[in-house]
């Protein structure tokens, strides 16, 4: 995926938070060209990551590796267990992403232990030249995340050895105090100065749908990596929809005056409501979003 970025192609995923390598598996045939596996958020662990990245592998779909936060440790095992792309959450100056490249590649570009011989990613010393491959074929995605990071992203954006600079827009939203709120201008001035500053460094934009916006319409805009949907999501919404149309009429019923009782008495009102919907969520009605995503 790497060198199709390169090439200026755009590439579209699904965000893994299941933990689910058989999940990873389907997405794959079904034609996604990557999956985020979500390490920061969703379920799951080196273990169970490295899974995942086999299930990926058999598909020929490349797993990125959302990883929990900037910690040389945990890098340099994820990229052992054969991680080469990787996401790194909130990187907030140029110095942190100058740290991140440096526990990722090989000296003399980094500082990346040495245990070649040995490790998955090196086919267990079968690739005697991985530790000259791996450098190279990194593929690296830092997020830019808040009000703070925008005015550094430029400076983010233009260290050596990061490869895609990925706009994370609900934490965004969280950082000036409109969490949830992707389409209130101040948000959407945000993102747009952030746009502004990563194009002037030529470097590869992400980022996920927000406010209405379809990934064509972000693929349009200059943008060339774009998960558009999340595997809970997809299958969440399947299965609601396969309640609405076959469940017996007063199984719904029943079904919406639990949710609306769960709701009123305070205990698990957010999760019940979307137990059995019978009128679009708020702030959905009369906008087209694309399905199962970003809606959690």
């Amino acid at each position: 995926m790497k060198r199709r970025l390169a090439q200026g192609e755009s590439v579209f995923g699904c965000w893994v938070d299941t933990g689910s390598s058989t999940v990873v598996e389907i997405l794959g045939h079904a034609g996604f060209d990557f999956v985020v596996i979500d390490l920061e958020h969703g379920q799951g662990d080196i273990a169970t990551a490295t899974e995942m990245i086999r299930a990926a592998q058999l598909t020929d779909m490349t797993a990125v590796i959302r990883v929990p936060s900037n910690d040389p440790i945990f890098l340099k095992r994820i990229l052992e267990v054969g991680a080469d792309s990787l996401m790194i959450p909130q990187i907030e100056t140029a110095e942190e992403a100058k740290a991140a490249v440096h526990a990722c590649r090989y000296p003399p570009q980094g500082a990346r232990g040495y245990a070649a011989p040995v490790v998955r990613a090196s086919s267990y010393g079968k690739v005697k030249d991985y530790i000259h491959r791996a450098n190279d074929n990194l593929l690296l995605v830092l997020q830019i995340e808040s009000q703070s990071a925008v005015k550094h992203a430029a400076e983010i954006a233009g260290v050596e050895g990061v490869d895609v600079a990925f706009i994370g827009v609900n934490d965004l939203g969280g950082s000036i105090g409109r969490l949830e709120q992707l389409d209130h201008p101040d948000v959407r001035k945000l993102v747009a100065e952030a746009e502004a500053a990563l194009k002037k460094t030529g470097k590869i934009m992400g980022t996920v749908p927000s406010a209405g916006a379809t990934p064509k319409e972000l693929f349009a805009a200059g943008y060339k990596m774009v998960p558009l949907a999340v595997d809970v999501a997809l299958l969440r919404d399947a299965a609601l929809a396969c309640v609405r149309e076959h469940a017996p009429p007063a199984r719904l019923s029943a079904r919406r005056s639990v949710t609306r009782a769960a709701a009123g008495s305070g205990t698990g009102g957010r999760g019940c409501r979307h137990a059995i919907p019978d009128r679009p969520a708020a702030g959905t009605a009369g906008r087209s979003l694309p399905p199962a995503a970003f809606r959690w």
